[in-house]
């Protein structure tokens, strides 16, 4: 990006005014986004480091003998100015950036790496964490402390604290390039996806849409300065929502040739080079620290273990899911050719899809959307379920700052009525915003440091027109649903130490709870609730609801299949060694997929490798498989519901207590097992996928 940096690191300095010179005075200490300029970050991230590392030198050096007070829980207790700006810094670069923020972000980004490679291969430090670990078993404990001792630990020899002084300094060097690298690719992707934005000057290009559809259009060009023209701006995916209804085979080839293609042709968008580059470095760090693979040292710690754990999933599940998507092929190929086509091409597959999908199960989008208008499936859904399952109630907190006029601010009151949590809903796309959809925290909950959850979720749909209501399908309200299931795991948590704290749990494991509430979109009691008519508020036909619980299984194969294909190209991309990183990333993506028994050209993957955020800059690397990992649980959990009466206050208490509000307290394989009484099975998926001819064991 053109332009002088906007902050020199190193001079920047804190003053008083800055509203993160102290915590906020806000209820649960959110963010003061009245008062919070893009100018504020940069010095606090730079003060926030300086004081950080004064904490940590100081825990390192002190006279008195490791304990667990003094190294452990002062640990806990440092860093909190650092915490405070990065969080909020972080969301707001995802959920809000501008051209200033992004300079911030690239400069600031390796310095950041620096910090933390400054205090976890301290070898002074280590000494103390090192000697509280092998003294842990006679320190008595809680089960909480102990768990507390040994992730510490283990974050710190991942690290690299036992490297050499030499390997240190060429760890270092590779943490701060990856954190240049990630910056530069998450721009350009951001940038990448809106001139990616397909143009059209005339309105009968849209045939197919819905008038509200091509309202937006229209205002998504005036929006650009677009007049007299309508855009079809682009999701994170592969495959675009318009493409189900678009008639013009020719408009459906190019919107998809602009998804593909958004970011992997020369000039300032192509991504090809960062992620090669990305790639080489993780296979170089990961030798340097031990491991065959970046994906060898990234499962160490998840519940996998190790990547042909993963794989083995993934090629077990893959299998079954191609030959449903063949068998779903045969068919849409024969509306295909009845329509005079030849040809089943993966633009096309949508739309021809939605044609069966009517014949067979008499249902089509358009049904359903009226239904589900946008603060409904919120208030009397989401919310709705959460209330049956947990107590919870939620209130709107309109004094509360907000970052964007889009966002929503709730304060979440426990069933006591006492106050829970915070929560922020940022719904509709931007061209400032990253693609897909995500939830994280601004506060984490802890009780030594005295905090509660201030949690946001964030997703992309598609906003109306001014005057007009936004109605989701129904693959938007599951969205719904599932990040609000990782909200429920911040807001529910009720642990002492924030690093243990709500979703601070394996890749594998952190998208069960989320997965999991997606459950409830459909349970008799919460869809009657929310799923009412946008204009006339009559409720669902019971019928339509059944006919959307029938179509559950339809095009499952395609869906199962673009999924694991994405998470065979991550791990291709993660299990390659220090030597053998490829340049083309196209052909590099058709070997790994012919490998795997899974070339389908119908069915792209959810993501190429050049705008697959979530695996480059996301924290997904060599984790992409962690979703079908989860629904293993997520599935077999919702099996255990159903088995004792389904959506009750007694079984989500216990889900609450056993599951969401312990965090990252105990290892994952144990809290799954002491919750459901034994393993989880593969079998509920296999069902609810519609899956025949897989593997039966977990």
């Amino acid at each position: 990006m053109a332009g002088t940096p906007v902050l020199s690191v190193g001079r920047a300095r804190l003053t008083p005014d800055n509203p993160f010179a102290e915590p906020s005075p806000l209820p649960f200490g959110a963010p003061r986004f009245d008062r919070i300029r893009d100018e504020h970050y940069g010095p606090a991230i730079e003060e926030g480091i300086r004081r950080h590392l004064a904490e940590v030198d100081a825990i390192a050096h002190q006279a008195a003998a490791p304990t667990f007070e003094n190294t452990i829980v002062a640990l806990e207790q440092s860093g909190r100015l650092l915490s405070r700006v990065v969080k909020v810094f972080d969301a707001i670069t995802s959920a809000n950036t501008n051209e200033y923020l992004q300079e911030v972000q690239a400069e600031t980004a390796p310095r950041r790496a620096a910090h933390y490679d400054a205090v976890y291969l301290d070898d002074t430090l280590f000494a103390r964490v090192d000697t509280i670990y092998r003294q842990r078993a006679a320190l008595g404990l809680t089960q909480e402390e102990h768990y507390l001792v040994e992730r510490y630990h283990e974050e710190f020899v991942r690290a690299g604290a036992r490297l050499s002084a030499a390997d240190k300094t060429r760890l270092r060097a590779l943490n701060e390039e990856e954190s240049t690298l990630t910056t530069e690719f998450q721009n350009r992707l951001l940038a990448a996806t809106k001139a990616g934005a397909v143009v059209i000057d005339d309105v009968s290009e849209l045939d197919g849409l819905r008038d509200a559809e091509i309202a937006a259009a229209a205002e998504a060009a005036r929006d650009r300065g677009l007049d007299v023209r309508w855009v079809l701006p682009l999701q994170n995916t592969t495959q675009q929502p318009m493409l189900q209804s678009l008639r013009r085979s020719d408009v459906r080839r190019r919107l998809f040739e602009a998804s593909v293609h958004r970011a992997d042709r020369a000039g300032e968008y192509d991504t090809r080079g960062l992620i090669a580059r990305l790639a080489g470095l993780r296979a170089e760090r990961a030798a340097l620290l031990g491991y065959p693979s970046a994906a060898a040292h990234v499962l160490e710690d998840q519940m996998a273990k190790t990547p042909d754990a993963a794989a083995k999933l993934l090629s077990d599940v893959g299998r079954a899911a191609a030959a449903k998507a063949r068998h779903e092929a045969e068919k849409i190929h024969e509306v295909v050719q009845r329509s005079g086509g030849d040809a089943l091409e993966p633009w096309d597959w949508q739309y021809f899809a939605e044609q069966v999908r009517q014949a067979e199960y008499d249902l089509d989008e358009s049904q359903i959307q009226p239904y589900f208008a946008v603060d409904r499936v919120l208030h009397d859904g989401v919310f709705y379920a959460a209330a049956l399952l947990y107590g919870l109630a939620f209130k709107a907190r309109n004094d509360i700052p907000v970052y964007h006029p889009d966002v929503c601010a709730f304060e979440v009151f426990d069933a006591d009525g006492s106050s829970l949590a915070l929560l922020y809903s940022d719904l509709f796309k931007r061209d400032n915003k990253s693609g897909g959809a995500w939830m994280d925290t601004f506060v984490d909950q802890s009780d030594l440091l005295g905090t509660k959850t201030v949690v946001f979720m964030v997703a992309n749909f598609s906003k109306p027109a001014p005057g007009r209501q936004a109605l989701l399908t129904f693959d938007e309200v599951t969205t719904v649903f599932h990040e609000f299931g990782h909200a429920l795991h911040g807001m529910l948590a009720d642990s002492q130490y924030p690093t243990l704290s709500g979703t601070a749990v394996p890749r594998d494991f952190v998208e069960f709870p989320s997965q999991f509430n997606e459950h409830w979109a459909l349970d008799p009691l919460v869809v009657a609730n929310y799923a009412r008519h946008y204009v006339t508020g009559e409720p669902m036909p019971a019928a339509l609801i059944d006919r959307i619980k029938k179509a559950r299984t339809f095009n499952q194969g395609f869906a199962l299949t673009e999924y694991i294909k994405a998470a065979v190209i991550d791990m291709a991309w993660h299990t390659l060694p220090e030597s053998g990183v490829p340049l083309d990333a196209a052909r590099f993506e058709t070997y790994a997929l012919e490998r795997s028994g899974l070339p389908l050209p119908a069915v792209p993957p959810r993501y190429h490798s050049t705008y697959f955020a979530h695996i480059w800059i996301g924290g997904y690397a060599a984790g992409y498989y962690a979703y079908l990992w989860a629904e293993v649980l997520d599935h077999d959990a919702y099996a255990w519901f159903l088995e004792r009466g389904g959506l009750t206050r007694e079984n989500g208490q216990r889900f609450r207590d056993m599951i969401l509000s312990k965090g990252g307290t105990e290892e994952p394989a144990a809290m799954y097992r002491a919750f459901r009484g034994r393993d989880p099975r593969i079998d509920p998926l296999l069902a609810e996928r519609g899956l025949e001819h897989a593997p039966t064991d977990f």
